[in-house]
């Protein structure tokens, strides 16, 4: 059955609400039957699947042995992109509650689809026409009887939207919504916290982090909790500790006052039975220079327990010290439960950049394994002070390649592997935590690598961990700045800006960091790559990208586009870094108790997330760039790791060469992992007792989200949100199931 449903502008109500009037009779027949259960065994009723965030599912119908029969079942096409958008991706992991399930779409609206069929019933738009957009990856469903509610944000402002109707509850908040820039340092009016995650659900609370700015001046990231029921604020937790709480001490006197970020972005989970609500936080701001931030920085780059009630602290367990990579954890920790030691023990697992996995005492936050405090090198800026030693598990070994060196580098050709090897030696790098510098600094592990918000998957029958990889090194190279410099002299560089503005960014996007199509990044060619390879580049193309040798006719326009490619401050200030001078002072003007910090040293990373690539924009060290693993928690041991997507245009012999992504998996106990989120645009299933590919289809679009899946009508389902292409650049929700 292949079924497509596109998205209506009018709205859906159902004029009786069957869900409450079986879900009254499902009671009378079960007795004691808990609402738990239900949304365990067939729904998938929160992010990542439960509150525990396994992304486990207990359903088998879809199994080893058929899911080569696996096929399309239905589309839902969203519909809601602006005339001259480029392909959009959707990150939402799909919730599913009883027949319905519930999303988002690239632009952020909010959407209620039937799970058996596709069928639109109603959509919510939070932008009232407006372009919206923003990063997305769920919402969540309260209910007590009757009253059944999606909690979702929408830009910064957060919305309790009727379950049955679409319609926003006119008794929470402001009719229906809470603005989020409320109670935080900065005014309100000034400043912008827009989560990326969604919360999670504890009796009457909704608890929410945030995404906040990375540079000097940004917004602390408070953990806080809203009434489900008002909107009211009923806690908050400070990730940058105030005067007397935890963790003061390891700030400089007034940090608090000024400091920002060490937010927690990648979501949450709860110990129901424990009252205990964990989350992993992002670094400090500024990510990349910290004199103004001198000491470890809690509550930055830790792994926290709070009481779900109050948001009193309990434990935590920091990662990185004083962190100056931007290693942020960046996906919920994952609550399991291990034989160690000849005991069960309920535990945290936590995924991070670096490739290392953290395993904790659920109660203690006391690791499991032993950790080693080891030294790392000392940093090379004016002011700055590096914390002299950082956190090595022994157990489970590092999940990622954490050290590079010339050997390791690729070899397309003669002249590609002399220009790695001339970038490589001409870079600092000492290995893991090798701090930025004026020189320029490979970073291996990068900011992208070990894994991202996907996060990993646990089955509890088995203890085995699911988790994917990404070698990815990145180079960051450190300016010195001042904040009062102006631009004042543009005209080339502008000219450069406009002409990559019109043929350029839809390929390597306005940040010029590439997409995940295989779109290079373009951000750091100063030293990897000559002016006139570019050029060359540009009017020949070659690959993907066609030539535009009747854009670029003379001497004025070389100049301009290599102006803006190179940075080229004699044509004028650079665009990143007058970019992030204007955040800096916008997020400075937004809160009066910042100090005066002219006087201060200050340091950007000019090229943060620039790729370490070769001149034809490949990966700069051999593959494999991604793997999945199965990591046996009981033990700490490796049960299976095998390369993730494949890129045939760069494949050398048999081995796949495997893929960075960000999405993470789904197991199942019908013996599967299934994980998206490469840029083959493959939606694969392995084997989870030995890696072995079972089943695998191509999808119109890259599907940079997490699987979900549930069972309607007898039927199992998997689902996951796709993004768009030339023809439907909106992308689309697709399910999957076995033939009747």
């Amino acid at each position: 059955m292949k079924v497509i449903f596109s998205a209506k502008p009018q709205q859906y109500a159902s004029p009786f609400n069957y869900g409450w009037f079986f879900f009254i009779l499902f009671l009378f027949w079960s007795g004691s039957c808990s609402q738990k259960k239900r949304d365990s065994y067939s729904n998938w009723g929160v992010y990542k699947a439960d509150n525990e965030s396994t992304s486990y599912s207990h359903l088998d119908q879809i199994n080893k042995e058929n899911v080569s029969k696996l096929a399309l079942a239905w589309i839902f096409e969203p519909n809601d992109s602006i005339t001259g958008d480029r392909p959009q991706n959707s990150e939402s992991n799909p919730i599913i509650i009883d027949d319905v399930l519930y999303t988002t779409s690239a632009r952020g609206r909010l959407f209620a689809v039937d799970a058996a069929t596709g069928e639109l019933k109603w959509s919510f738009d939070p932008f009232n026409g407006e372009r919206g957009g923003g990063v997305k990856r769920g919402v969540t469903y309260w209910e007590d009887g009757s009253d059944q509610r999606i909690l979702f944000t929408g830009g910064d402002k957060l919305f309790a939207i009727d379950a049955s109707t679409g319609m926003p509850v006119p008794s929470f908040g402001n009719e229906g919504k809470v603005d989020l820039n409320e109670g935080m340092r900065g005014d309100p009016d000034k400043i912008s916290v827009i989560p990326t995650s969604p919360g999670i659900i504890f009796e009457d609370l909704l608890i929410l982090g945030t995404e906040v700015s990375e540079l000097y001046g940004a917004e602390p990231g408070h953990v806080r909790a809203y009434n489900v029921r008002s909107g009211e604020l009923v806690w908050t937790f400070h990730t940058i500790p105030m005067p007397g709480q935890v963790g003061y001490d390891s700030w400089p006197k007034d940090a608090w006052k000024y400091s920002g970020g060490a937010n927690s972005w990648g979501g949450f989970s709860l110990d129901a039975s424990r009252g205990m609500v964990f989350f992993a936080t992002g670094s400090p701001a500024y990510d990349y220079y910290g004199a103004d931030r001198k000491g470890k920085n809690l509550f930055g780059n830790s792994v926290v327990a709070v009481n779900a009630r109050t948001g009193a602290y309990i434990w935590h367990f920091q990662t990185v010290h004083h962190d100056l990579w931007d290693y942020d954890l960046p996906a919920p920790p994952n609550l399991v439960t291990v034989e160690h030691e000849g005991k069960k023990i309920d535990a945290v697992a936590q995924t991070s950049k670096v490739g290392f996995l953290y395993v904790l005492n659920r109660e203690t936050g006391k690791s499991l394994f032993p950790i080693e405090e080891r030294p790392v090198p000392s940093s090379d800026i004016p002011g700055e002070e590096t914390w002299p030693t950082q956190p090595f598990p022994t157990k489970p070994a590092p999940y990622t390649r954490q050290f590079l060196d010339e050997k390791d580098l690729a070899n397309y050709s003669p002249s590609s592997r002399d220009s790695l090897v001339r970038l490589f030696r001409s870079l600092r790098y000492e290995g893991i935590f090798t701090p930025p510098s004026i020189k320029g600094t490979l970073q291996f592990p990068g900011s992208r690598g070990g894994s991202s918000w996907g996060g990993g998957a646990f089955d509890p029958s088995t203890g085995l961990f699911y988790v994917r990889s990404n070698d990815s090194p990145e180079i960051m190279r450190m300016k010195k700045v001042e904040p009062e410099n102006a631009i004042t002299n543009l005209s080339v560089y502008k000219q450069g800006e406009s002409i990559y503005s019109t043929y350029c960014i839809s390929c390597h996007g306005r940040d010029k960091n590439g997409d995940e199509q295989g779109n290079p990044s373009l951000v750091g060619l100063k030293g990897r790559i000559s002016e006139e390879d570019v050029l060359a580049k540009i009017k020949q193309g070659g690959g993907k990208m066609p030539s535009f040798s009747s854009v670029i006719t003379d001497k004025a326009k070389e100049e301009a586009i290599l102006a803006f490619l190179f940075e080229n401050e004699s044509s004028g200030s650079p665009q990143e870094e007058q970019s992030l001078l204007e955040e800096i002072n916008t997020n400075q003007g937004a809160s009066t108790e910042i100090q005066n910090t002219d006087s201060l040293n200050r340091y950007l990373n000019l090229t943060a997330y620039g790729y370490f690539r070769d001149p034809e924009g490949r990966p700069g060290i051999k593959p494999p760039w991604g793997k999945l693993h199965a990591i046996d928690l009981n033990t700490g041991d490796f049960a299976w790791s095998v390369p993730l997507g494949n890129n045939r245009d760069l494949q050398t012999g048999s081995e796949e060469t495997g893929e960075r992504g960000s999405a993470g998996p789904m197991v199942t106990a019908g013996g599967l992992v299934f994980i998206a989120g490469t840029r083959d645009n493959q939606l694969r299933a392995f084997d989870k007792d030995t890696g072995e590919k079972r089943w695998e289809i191509k999808l119109p679009g890259f599907a940079n989200a997490n699987p979900s899946t549930y069972e309607v009508n007898g039927k199992q389902y998997i689902v996951l949100s796709v993004g768009g292409n030339s023809k439907n650049t909106a992308g689309s929700v697709m399910a999957f199931s076995l033939p009747d």
